[in-house]
């Protein structure tokens, strides 16, 4: 079943160039375009915005999620399609013949999405309609089974949700509230942000 999707999904890029342009070139620039998001609620925010809450959680969950990946990776040591089946799948643009399995395009996407989610649910399923295209992308491209980008999707956003617990997501927004402070300042001498009313 993972082979055949794979295989379907990677043939139908191949036999439609119009319609693989895009997916490629969302696809490598994913990685930026999260972070991106994950940086901008961070400098967007102010005070105890929910916006830098929201970024700095979601950031966290994204590193933790990928440190957990990297040892189930090590782990299962899974071959990535167009290795595993060479003469099947089509490898669009270069990548390392290393182990696929989770994805960490899915597993970072899904954990800033989900963290999104539990903070701002417009902005959270914006971010999960994107990683859910991202992961599509990843097993269309040839670079993962669709297991592989399911099991980092799961990972995600079960890091995520573990970093919501009430416990944790009040230390997290501890953090973020003092790691706000300096930044709140920086932007103020630059004059990207008001200084705050003296009473």
């Amino acid at each position: 079943m993972d082979f055949t999707l794979v295989h379907e999904l990677n043939g139908f890029a191949f036999r439609h160039d119009g319609f693989e342009d895009p997916v490629s070139l969302y696809v490598s620039a994913s990685q930026a375009l999260f972070l991106a998001l994950v940086v901008l609620l961070v400098l967007a925010g102010a005070g105890s915005d929910w916006r830098r809450r929201a970024g700095v959680a979601a950031g966290l969950a994204a590193g933790v999620a990928l440190a957990c990946a990297q040892v189930v990776s090590r782990l299962v040591d899974r071959p990535r399609p167009f290795v595993a089946h060479p003469g099947s799948i089509h490898l669009f643009a270069g990548h390392a013949a290393d182990a696929g399995f989770p994805s960490d395009h899915a597993t970072a996407a899904f954990a800033i999405a989900t963290a999104l989610l539990l903070r701002n649910r417009p902005l959270g399923i914006v971010a999960l309609v994107f990683a859910a295209v991202l992961a599509a992308g990843r097993v269309m491209l040839g670079v993962h089974y669709p297991s592989d980008v399911a099991a980092g999707a799961a990972l995600g956003a079960l890091v995520a949700l573990a970093l919501h617990v009430p416990v944790v997501r009040a230390w997290i927004d501890r953090l973020a509230d003092a790691a706000g402070r300096p930044i709140d300042a920086v932007l103020s001498r630059l004059g990207l942000r008001p200084q705050p009313r003296r009473a």
